[in-house]
Formats: C-alpha cells, sequence, structure tokens
C-alpha cells in the first residue's frame, strides 16, 4: 500500500513519451507531495527521493530511522546519505528529470537533468480511487474537526488556544497533519493568519480555513462563525458568500474551465455591487487543488486557463473581504465526477452562530 502501483505506471508512461531514463522525486520537510505521489511514506528527515527507472525503484533517505522504517516494508532498494547533494549526483543517469526540483537547496540545471514538476502535477490532479478514498476520510475528518471547533469557541479564548483544541482533536482522531488559519474580529478584519493571542469577543466573527491530512491527503473546509446574535450586516454579507459558492459548485463539471470557476463567483460580487472586492488586494484564490499538498495548482483564478475533469478534487471558496463584516470564509471540498461535481463535506452550508 505504501507504494502507488497506478502512479507508477503512469510516471513509467511519461517517462516513455518524455525520453527520459530517469525520474527522481523529490521530498523535503516543507515539500513531501513529489516524493509521496510515488512512495506514501511520511519520512522523518530534512530529504528523501524516489529514483524511478524502467529496471525498479531506488529511494535514498537522509535519516537513519527512515531508513530503518522502510528496509523491509517496500520492494525498492532502499538506502540513507546524509550528503544529499551528493545522493542526488550519484542517482542521475542518462536522461534525467526531477519532480520537485524547483524546491532543492542546490539546483541541478546543467543539460543533465530537466524539471518534471510541472507534468507530475499535471497527473497528479486527476485522483485514483485510492486517493479520493483518502480525501473523502480528510473530508469527514474536516466535518469533525469543525464541529469541535464551534463547541470549543467561547468569548475571552484565545485564537492559539482555540487552534490548540482543534489541532489535538485532529491528531487524536487520526489526522496526520493539519494546515489552519483563523481571524477574528469585525470589519477591521482582512484575512486569516496564524493564530494570535487576541481574545474572542462577543460580536466576534471568527473564521477558519482547516484542513486535516489522511494517509498524506489533504481535504479541506472553510466555515465563519459568530459569537452571538449574527447583526443584519452579517447576514447580509454571508448571503453574498453562499450564493458565489454554489455558483461555482453548480457549474463545476468535466470540460469547463478553471477561470471561469473564478468567474461566476466574481460575477455574484460584482451583481452586488463588491467587485473591487474580487480583486487581489483583498483576496488570494477563489479555491485550489486538494491531495498532497493542501494548495495544489491549478488555483481558481479569472487568469489560470486550465480545463476541469472528472477525478480533479478542488475547493471553491469565495474566501475575502468585505465592508459589511470584514473576512469572511465559506467553501466545501469537491469531487469532479462524470456529470458534475459533489461536495465531500457534510457539514451544514450556514452562517454559525453561537450566543
Amino acid at each position: 500500500m505504501m507504494l502507488n502501483l497506478e502512479r507508477r505506471r503512469q510516471f513509467l508512461t511519461l517517462m516513455d513519451e518524455s525520453g527520459w531514463d530517469t525520474l527522481l522525486l523529490y521530498g523535503n520537510t516543507a515539500r513531501k507531495d513529489f516524493f509521496r505521489s510515488l512512495v506514501n511514506f511520511n519520512f522523518f528527515g530534512p530529504h528523501a527521493v524516489a529514483a524511478l527507472t524502467s529496471n525498479g525503484i531506488s529511494i535514498v533517505v537522509s535519516h537513519p530511522w527512515d531508513n530503518e522504517l522502510l528496509q523491509d516494508s517496500i520492494d525498492a532498494n532502499v538506502s540513507w546519505d546524509a550528503d544529499f547533494n551528493a545522493v542526488i549526483h550519484r542517482l542521475i543517469s542518462g536522461k534525467t528529470a526531477i519532480a520537485g526540483r524547483e524546491f532543492m537547496e542546490t539546483r541541478f540545471v546543467d543539460e543533465a537533468t530537466v524539471s518534471a514538476t510541472a507534468p507530475i502535477e499535471n497527473l497528479r490532479r486527476f485522483k485514483t480511487r485510492e486517493e479520493i478514498e483518502y480525501i473523502r476520510q480528510a473530508a469527514r475528518l474536516a466535518d469533525a474537526g469543525y464541529r469541535h471547533f464551534v463547541e470549543t469557541a467561547e468569548a475571552g479564548m484565545a485564537e492559539y488556544e482555540l487552534v490548540a483544541e482543534v489541532e489535538a482533536f485532529l491528531k487524536t482522531n487520526g489526522a496526520e497533519d493539519n494546515f489552519m488559519l483563523i481571524a477574528s474580529g469585525g470589519t477591521e478584519v482582512f484575512g486569516m493568519h496564524p493564530p494570535t493571542e487576541r481574545r474572542f469577543q462577543k460580536g466576534d466573527i471568527i473564521t477558519t480555513e482547516l484542513t486535516p491530512q489522511v494517509n498524506g491527503y489533504y481535504a479541506q473546509i472553510c466555515r465563519t462563525m459568530v459569537l452571538g446574535e449574527p447583526s443584519s450586516d452579517q447576514r447580509r454579507a454571508f448571503a453574498v458568500f453562499s450564493e458565489a459558492q454554489a455558483a461555482a459548485q453548480n457549474f463545476i463539471k468535466p470540460g469547463v474551465n478553471i477561470k471561469d470557476i473564478a468567474r461566476v463567483q466574481n460575477d455574484v460580487f460584482r451583481r452586488e455591487g463588491y467587485g473591487d472586492y474580487t480583486t487581489r488586494r483583498y483576496t488570494r484564490v477563489r479555491g485550489h487543488n486538494l491531495g498532497l499538498y493542501p494548495d495544489e495548482n491549478p488555483w481558481v483564478l479569472e487568469d489560470v486557463d486550465c480545463e476541469v475533469n472528472e477525478g480533479m478534487v478542488l475547493i471553491a471558496h469565495p474566501n475575502t473581504y468585505l465592508p459589511l463584516s470584514g473576512y469572511m470564509t465559506f467553501g466545501d471540498t469537491l469531487l469532479v465526477t462524470e456529470r458534475g461535481c459533489v461536495s465531500l463535506n457534510q457539514t451544514e452550508k450556514k452562517l454559525f452562530s453561537k450566543v
């Protein structure tokens, strides 16, 4: 189960079509996803690389613990070496492509190697059955995590205290990792951030982007709650967000373009007179792909040209600032199916409030 056989088949086909003799899938602490797309192992050390050829797989890790765990667990030649620059040079054989080359401490720009990052990302956009099941599990955990978020939040609690409680809940219930942002306050809040010492007050909007990881794969949920009874402006603002997210979810199907998923969300804001708040000054993206990395390409923006097809998993979230309410978030993990898309989250689509 640690070796993704379907991906190995796809990668070997890509190598044959591209004229590559060797494909290196590199991972480091921040970006394990290229390595894990073939070898789904959460390594401890700072580096790992899998070398794929037509003759088999060689794996080199940079920590002896990883070597010990892998040695008898996978059908591959496994070794460890702390000198990772020497490792990469040793693995280069013939025409060599490196997925994750851009994230290496030392880039290999000579004629012996090329970047395989973009073509490997293109393949990874469309999930295998096994990968979709992992994301389903992560989405169920995201739902449970958000329930715990709402149940735990209270006036006087600090942002970091709430995030710590949710992190502990998710890890206790099987999350390998969790990417999470938060924000709290009113119209002065322009975006989310890592948790701070700010303490919640009655009337606050509390937003979060909660992204648990299961077996390497992430799912995400974005929701907004109010501590107290929502004001009329907060309700008006949320109605715009809700309609924009529904417009995207109803629009998504095989053959549509990512840029149009962004457009149908932004059009709702434009119609309501808030077109200025769809720009990069107030919002980063209208969604993104999900998988082994929580913020995978393609990003959902009006200038991104990418066709959607069955098997893609993405989140459409019209997260932005509005003067009515401050920053709000709202979005679900969506699986593209033959005829449209389905949400993998079950959390109610509403403006949450806790009196």
